[in-house]
């Protein structure tokens, strides 16, 4: 009976309401989703199929398929489409997978050896043995709080990494469109460029220029053609980076971006309290702490096993069976085994110290990246108030004054009091200032962008 109860007591140790948690499919993403929605806006999706992937990606192509997109939509379609980002939820996976083996407790094994069959006068023997491992059974709620931090831990990372693609996105739906606004605004002034030229080439035909006049028309109308070329093509590439980050490609790749980045908004950005909430939805700081609690939990459990490295007990029957001259003789014993090795040293103090100086470092770690995270906050508190301020000067101060020397030099040339290249030249200075607003308005966005990273983690880049 004490051998057939065995793996019935060893069976009790497991959870089964924990085990239904770390087992469902979704384990751990609720966190993520939700923590996705706040962040940015866009729902978190977790493909564990093809069929999954397959009405993902058909989403996808419906959202973007010859149509022009907007950040929003772009970010959507990554979370819905980026493998990268999906492969990030499968370590989430494989976390869930470790906390439910431990939640699930000991497994005893059962072994049968059967020796001498068929053989006259040899011995018969039939052994069953089941084993248990007591040390596993002595500590399974230890190391099942373990698991259940390292599980959090998964899920803060998934959160992190999905917030971190977010960004990456809409910042590249920034370049992309930046890039645009910038060629257009070239293509625009390329056409009185070549005006210009043309003209040049005709005075000078007649006499009235100097070639050496006319080479600094030909020149300009020349370097506005390669920055035209040039911002053409950084467009295409920048527009093939956010493709690539969406998890694009074939025939899903046929889709638009605007030509211009939006306004800038009527309120002042910024947040004042934007330290407050990075200490309070940063991923990397949850993971520290967490970290800070397995490092805990970790040395407790290795202080109540230093003393027995290794005990596992063997419980079960022996029968033997053996020809006599009499007749069979059947012997039947109880096996019970105990082995368990003792270091020949106390490591008590030894475990301590590690335990104590892990702590230390994981807790010094993490003081140190809320003081990166508070500065991080700051930063970007600065930049999106600051840059948003340099786009607004440039919108309500330059570009005015811009349009009033254009329309004053237009007014002067139909007078007859300005010659056709004063009114290009006034044209390629304006031309300067439309370029340097667009800049300014992206430089806007992005820091727009950066400081919900540094509010819920992930990269910050694109602030400076």
């Amino acid at each position: 009976m004490s051998v057939a109860l065995l793996p019935l007591a060893l069976a009790a140790c497991a959870d089964a309401g924990l085990v239904g948690q770390a087992s469902a499919p979704g384990a751990g993403f609720s966190l993520v989703s939700s923590g996705t929605k706040q962040a940015t806006g866009a729902s978190g999706v977790w493909a564990q199929s093809a069929a999954e992937v397959a009405a993902n990606a058909a989403r996808a192509r419906a959202l973007v398929h010859r149509k022009t997109i907007g950040p929003d939509t772009a970010v959507q379609v990554a979370l819905m489409n980026n493998r990268g980002l999906q492969a990030a939820y499968a370590d989430l996976g494989l976390s869930a997978a470790d906390l439910w083996e431990v939640a699930m407790g000991p497994v005893p094994s059962f072994g049968v050896t059967i020796s001498g069959i068929g053989e006259v006068g040899l011995a018969r023997s039939l052994e069953a043995v089941v084993t248990g491992a007591i040390l596993d059974a002595a500590t399974v709620k230890p190391r099942r709080a373990i698991a259940q931090t390292k599980f959090q831990q998964a899920q803060f990372a998934a959160l992190g990494a999905t917030i971190a693609l977010a960004t990456e996105v809409r910042q590249a739906w920034i370049d992309a469109v930046a890039a645009f606004e910038a060629a257009a605004l070239i293509g625009r002034a390329q056409g009185t460029a070549d005006a210009a030229s043309e003209l040049a080439a005709e005075l000078g035909r007649t006499g009235a220029m100097n070639r050496a006049d006319q080479a600094r028309e030909h020149v300009f109308t020349a370097e506005l053609a390669a920055e035209r070329a040039d911002a053409r093509l950084e467009a295409q590439l920048a527009k093939e980076k956010l493709t690539r980050l969406m998890g694009l490609w074939g025939a899903d790749i046929d889709f638009y971006v605007p030509d211009r980045l939006p306004g800038l908004p009527g309120r002042r950005p910024g947040r004042s309290d934007i330290e407050k909430l990075a200490l309070e939805h940063r991923t990397d700081l949850a993971i520290g702490r967490l970290e800070l609690e397995a490092i805990a939990q970790e040395y407790r459990l290795e202080g109540q096993t230093r003393m027995l490295s290794d005990i596992e007990i063997t419980a079960g029957a022996e029968v033997e069976r053996s020809d006599t001259p009499t007749g069979r003789e059947t012997e039947t014993s109880r096996v019970l085994e105990a082995s368990f090795e003792i270091p020949l040293y106390d490591t008590g103090k030894l475990t301590s110290r590690r335990g104590e100086l892990a702590y230390m470092r994981a807790a010094n770690e993490l003081a140190q990246a809320a003081v990166n995270a508070r500065s991080e906050a700051r930063s970007a508190h600065a930049a999106v108030t600051g840059k948003y301020n340099i786009a607004r000067h440039w919108r309500d101060e330059v570009l005015p004054l811009r349009r009033t020397i254009d329309a004053e030099a237009l007014k002067s040339y139909n007078g007859m009091l300005t010659s056709t290249f004063e009114l290009i030249t006034d044209a390629r200075e304006g031309l300067e200032a439309e370029l340097s607003y667009a800049e300014a308005k992206a430089d806007y966005w992005h820091a727009e962008a950066s400081m919900t990273a540094a509010i819920w983690g992930g990269a910050t880049g694109g602030a400076e």
